[in-house]
């Protein structure tokens, strides 16, 4: 049995591990800021006031996991804008940057100490922060900040490797939950299952690479 932690936990992808994890019979842990009623009757440990872009109270909120041992860390919390070179906010995007790419960065600093050899850290992060990939433009926040967040993974992935931990960098697809208004083609049921098949299958030699959730290796 693993001991599964998944930030942004109450819905969507995040939802979607809890229920597959508990189903494996993992111990999960499911962070959030504000818990839902699928979250809370899911049979997790729910621990909510969890802000991952809130670098001021995040030490502090995170330290009651401090006798919790992780087997797999899930860094899935993240928030979509649409900014376009004619339309954008500089709050927006420094809002998404806190989010998508200091919030996973600092959750896991703040959780290292329970991690041990063996353990996996994991980065929901998307295609659209890829620069070969892009050939549609806009969406700057996003893109920007999900880049910075792959290159945070990459970071990560040869700082902890010394310690035995591997880091995966996950794209899920263009999945069906909120935060597209479910106009996706894949179910977050599907994405989740994906995403825990490269999860299982990363090692430390695979550590630091960009995988789609089907298992193609994707370009940076």
């Amino acid at each position: 049995m693993a001991t599964v932690l998944i930030t942004g936990a109450n819905r969507g992808i995040g939802l979607e591990f809890v229920k597959q994890y508990l189903a494996k019979g993992d111990k999960v842990y499911g962070l959030c800021r504000n818990s839902s009623d699928e979250l809370s009757q899911s049979g997790a440990t729910v621990i909510d006031k969890i802000d991952v872009g809130n670098p001021e109270t995040l030490p502090e909120a995170l330290a009651k996991l401090k006798d919790v041992k992780i087997d797999i860390l899930i860094n899935n919390a993240g928030v979509l804008g649409r900014e376009s070179i004619s339309d954008w906010d500089p709050i927006t995007i420094e809002h998404q940057f806190r989010v998508n790419a200091m919030g996973p960065l600092l959750v896991t600093q703040c959780l290292l100490p329970q991690l041990n050899p063996g353990s996996k850290v994991a980065l929901i992060t998307s295609r659209m922060g890829s620069m070969a990939d892009n050939g549609s433009g806009g969406y700057y926040g996003y893109r920007m900040s999900k880049a910075a967040l792959n290159m945070a993974g990459v970071s990560l992935s040869h700082d902890l490797k010394p310690q035995g931990i591997a880091v995966a960098i996950l794209h899920p697809g263009y999945v069906q939950t909120e935060m597209v208004n479910y106009g996706g083609d894949i179910s977050a049921q599907d994405a989740a299952r994906g995403l825990m098949q490269r999860m299982d299958e990363l090692t430390l030699e695979t550590s630091g690479s960009f995988w789609h959730a089907n298992g193609e290796l994707l370009p940076w």
